[in-house]
C-alpha cells in the first residue's frame, strides 16, 4: 500500500508531504482546484512520460517521492533482481524521480538509479489507473478479453497458446520464403562456401577473438613493450640499479638493528621490499623475452587478424553477428541442395505446429467459456445493485474461421439495461453513463482476484449521481476491503463513504496561484463543511444537515 507522498513544485503545488491509510480515500475539490496533480504525481511514480512544462513557473526542478509497503515483496524483489534494483527493505519501496528544468531527468528505486522502462515495469505491480477514458475501451474486444482473461487467471494458457501459435506462423512463413526464394547462381553458391570455409578456419569464439586482438596488439607495439621492459628490468638490477643499492641500504638497516633492537622491525620491512622488487625485477626480464615475436608468427597473426576483420566489415562488429551470418549462409546452401526435400518436411512441421497450436487453442477457448459464464452471472448481479433493476449481461465467445493471435474465438460483451430488450454489443446500446456503472461493476468483480494493491479512480462516477452514487461510493468501499482505493470524486455520496479524505484548494488571492492538499478525515468539522460544499453550499443548514446524514451512513 502506498504509505506516503512528497510532491514539490509539480504544475501550481509547491510542496506537500501527505500519509496515506488503507481503506477507502476520497479526494475532492472544486472543478479546476487542482485534483489531477495528485493522480499526475503518482503517474510520474509509475512512470508515465512528463516534460518539462509540468514544473512549477519559477522553479528549478519537480520532484517526486513515495513510500510504499509490501507484506508479501516477494515477487516485486524478484522483478528488483531482474531489473538489477536494491530489494525492498522490510517490505518497504521507495521511489524517487526528479524533473529538472536544466538537467537530465533522475530516477531513483530503494536508492539505486533506474531508468523509466524500470518504473513502468515496476509500476504494473502496485498501481492500477482508472480514469473518465476506460469505460470508452471497454468498447473494444481487445479490453473485454484482457478482463475475461484476468478473471479466468488465463495467463499461462494464453502464453502457450501464443508460443505454439507463433511457432506455427513462423514455420508458414519460412516456407513461403522458399517457395519464393531466387535460385542461387554457381557463382553465389562458391561466394558463401568461400565465406563459410573463412569463418570456420578461424574457430570463432568471444575468447578466441579476445586472445586474438590483445595479441596483435601486442605484437604492434613489441618494440616499444620491449623496450620499456629491459629499462624497467635494467632501473632494477642493472649497474648502479635500485637492487644494488637498496642492498646498501638493508646492510646499513641490519647495523642499526645490531645497535638498537628496536629497528628490526624496520630492517626487515626493508628486507621484505627487497625480495618484492626482486621477483618483480625477474618477471620484467620474463616479459622481455617472451615478447621477441618471430617474423612467421608475426606474418600469421596478421592474417587471421585481417582475416577477421574483413569477415566483421561484410557481417557485423560482433562475434554473434558473424556465427548468425554463417548460420544463415549455412541455411541457403541446404536449401539450395534439396529444395522440393525441404519443402516437404517444412509441410510436416507445419502440420504438427497447427496441430498443437489448435489443440492449445482449444484449452483456452474452454477455460474462457467456464469464466465467461461465471464473470457473466457476477458482473450481471453488481450492474443491478448500481441501479439497472432488470439489467441483462453476457460474455459471447464467437467462433473464428481460423485461429489467431489471440485464439480461435473472439470475447464480446453483451447488455440490456432494460427488461424485454435483447442484450446486444455494448457498443450498440450503452451510453456513457451506463458504461461507467458497467466497468465500475466489472472492476469490483475483478478487484476479488488482482492483486495489484492501489487502484486509482479518477471521476468514474461521472455521469451518475443520487441515489446510485451512494451505490458507487458503497461498491468503492467494497473493493478497499482487498485494495487500498483512491478516488477522485465530485459526488458527497462517494466521498462521505471514505475512510480517508483529502480536499484539494486553488488559492488566487496573491500574485499567483497555488494549490494545496490537506488531509480532513481528523476533522470533522471541516469534512462536513466541504461534504456541504459538494452539495451546494457549505454554509446552508439544510446543506450541512444532508452532510451529516451522509457521515452517519
Amino acid at each position: 500500500m502506498l504509505q506516503s507522498l512528497r510532491i514539490r513544485n509539480l504544475a501550481l503545488l509547491e510542496e506537500v508531504e501527505l500519509d496515506f491509510e488503507a481503506g477507502f480515500t476520497a479526494v475532492t475539490g472544486e472543478t479546476g482546484a487542482g485534483k489531477s496533480i495528485l493522480l499526475g504525481a503518482l503517474s510520474l511514480l509509475a512512470g508515465a512520460r512528463a516534460d518539462k512544462t509540468v514544473i512549477r513557473q519559477g522553479a528549478s526542478a519537480t520532484e517526486v517521492e513515495a513510500a510504499l509497503f509490501f507484506a508479501d515483496s516477494r515477487k516485486l524483489d524478484a522483478a528488483l533482481a531482474r531489473l538489477d534494483l536494491p530489494p525492498c527493505d522490510d517490505g518497504v519501496l521507495i521511489l524517487k524521480r526528479s524533473l529538472p528544468r536544466d538537467k537530465p531527468p533522475k530516477i531513483s528505486v530503494n536508492g539505486g538509479l533506474a531508468t523509466l522502462a524500470a518504473l513502468q515495469e515496476l509500476g504494473e505491480q502496485w498501481i492500477d489507473f482508472h480514469g473518465p477514458g476506460e469505460p470508452r475501451r471497454l468498447l473494444k474486444e481487445g479490453c473485454q478479453r484482457e478482463l475475461l482473461d484476468l478473471f479466468a487467471k488465463n495467463e499461462p494458457a494464453r502464453e502457450q497458446y501464443q508460443r505454439e501459435y507463433r511457432r506455427w506462423r513462423e514455420l508458414a512463413d519460412e516456407r513461403e520464403r522458399l517457395r519464393g526464394a531466387e535460385k542461387l547462381s554457381p557463382d553465389q553458391l562458391e561466394y558463401l562456401r568461400l565465406q563459410l570455409a573463412k569463418i570456420d578456419e578461424l574457430e570463432l569464439t568471444a575468447d578466441a577473438i579476445a586472445t586474438l586482438e590483445r595479441d596483435f596488439q601486442r605484437q604492434n607495439s613489441a618494440q616499444q613493450l620491449i623496450q620499456l621492459a629491459q629499462a624497467l628490468n635494467h632501473g632494477l638490477s642493472g649497474d648502479d640499479g635500485l637492487l644494488s643499492r637498496l642492498a646498501a641500504l638493508l646492510r646499513e638497516a641490519r647495523q642499526l638493528e645490531a645497535l638498537d633492537a628496536a629497528s628490526k622491525p624496520l630492517a626487515d620491512r626493508l628486507q621484505s621490499a627487497a625480495v618484492e622488487l626482486g621477483d618483480l625485477d625477474a618477471e620484467f626480464a620474463s616479459l622481455a623475452s617472451s615478447l621477441n615475436f618471430d617474423p612467421e608468427q608475426a606474418e600469421a597473426l596478421q592474417a587471421k587478424m585481417n582475416a577477421w576483420l574483413d569477415l566483421k566489415r561484410k557481417h557485423g562488429a560482433k562475434v554473434e553477428q558473424v556465427l548468425a551470418a554463417r548460420d544463415e549462409m549455412r541455411r541457403r546452401l541446404e536449401l539450395q541442395g534439396d529444395v522440393e526435400g525441404a519443402l516437404v518436411r517444412l509441410d510436416r512441421q507445419i502440420a504438427d505446429a497447427e496441430k498443437s497450436a489448435r489443440q492449445a487453442a482449444a484449452e483456452l477457448r474452454a477455460t474462457r467459456e467456464k469464466a465467461a459464464q461465471q464473470l457473466a452471472r457476477a458482473a450481471a448481479k453488481a450492474i443491478v445493485a448500481l441501479g439497472f433493476k432488470q439489467a441483462d449481461f453476457r460474455v459471447q465467445l464467437p467462433r473464428l474461421a481460423a485461429p489467431g493471435p489471440h485464439g480461435d474465438c473472439g470475447v464480446e460483451f453483451l447488455f440490456s439495461p432494460n427488461v424485454g430488450e435483447p442484450p446486444l454489443p455494448l457498443h450498440r446500446i450503452a451510453s456513457s453513463g451506463e458504461l461507467a456503472r458497467v466497468m465500475l461493476a466489472l472492476k469490483a468483480v475483478l478487484a476479488e482476484i488482482d492483486d495489484v494493491p492501489l487502484l486509482v479512480f479518477d471521476e468514474v462516477d461521472a455521469n451518475v449521481g443520487g441515489e446510485i452514487g451512494r451505490i458507487v461510493g458503497e461498491k468503492m468501499a467494497a473493493i478497499s476491503a482487498r485494495h487500498q482505493v483512491l478516488c477522485v470524486t465530485h459526488l458527497p455520496q462517494v466521498a462521505a463513504q471514505a475512510a480517508n479524505h483529502f480536499v484539494v484548494t486553488k488559492d488566487q488571492t496573491g500574485d499567483r496561484a497555488s494549490v494545496s492538499i490537506e488531509p480532513i478525515h481528523g476533522d470533522r468539522k471541516g469534512r462536513v463543511g466541504e461534504l456541504a460544499r459538494m452539495l451546494g453550499d457549505r454554509n446552508a443548514r439544510s446543506a450541512r444537515a444532508h452532510a451529516e446524514e451522509l457521515l452517519r451512513g
